[in-house]
């Protein structure tokens, strides 16, 4: 009995120090460049896990990694396992970030504040929910390391993906709208962490 409470125990301290749940980089803005987006005029379809995935734009974004949600159920789940929700502009500076709540669910991403650190349009065109497809295994493993709080640089194409039962699931291409429809949907090329503490 007291083998396997032993064995418990260094499992439970192995995931304590090896998942971190937050980084922190400190004040100041940190991903001051704006996404890069850039309209694909001919796009080729290509397939993913049965689905067809018809690229709208070439994306580049660095930004700051503001909440991390993982899927597992639903169709959606099936193309894309995990959202982020991304911060560019003064949304990467923690100094700003820790006068607002955040909060990710069900595919949306949630605010809110008692004052405004900064102007309500600013929030809204600055930060965004993104709905991650791996392009190749190896990038989800990538992924699977990213924690909120840190600096990634990502490249890759906005998609929309449908299924033969005519089920469609399409990324926004502006970063000034909010609500349904808003988020992007990214398939992802490569991703690196920038900064990590």
């Amino acid at each position: 009995m007291k083998k396997w409470l032993g064995i418990a125990i260094a499992g439970v301290l192995l995931v304590w120090v090896f998942h971190q749940d937050k980084v922190e980089l400190g004040e100041g803005v940190l991903a001051p460049v704006e996404p890069k987006q850039t309209q694909i005029e001919n796009p080729v379809p290509l397939k993913f896990e049965g689905y067809t995935v018809k690229p709208l734009a070439d994306f580049h974004i660095t930004a700051k990694v503001i909440l991390r949600e993982d899927y597992s159920m639903g169709r959606e789940a099936d193309v894309s396992p995990m959202d982020l929700a991304l911060g560019w502009g003064r949304m990467s500076d923690e100094a700003i970030l820790k006068h607002i709540n955040f909060s990710q669910s069900g595919r949306w991403y949630r605010y809110r504040y008692q004052s405004a650190p900064i102007p309500q349009k600013e929030i809204e065109t600055h930060s965004a929910n993104m709905h991650m497809i791996p392009a190749e295994p190896w990038i989800e493993d990538d992924l699977a390391d990213i924690v909120p709080g840190q600096i990634i640089e990502l490249k890759g194409k906005l998609v929309e993906v449908t299924d033969k039962d005519g089920w469609r699931w399409r990324s926004s291409l502006r970063r000034d709208d909010t609500g349904s429809g808003a988020c992007e949907l990214v398939y992802v090329e490569s991703i690196k962490i920038v900064r990590d503490g």
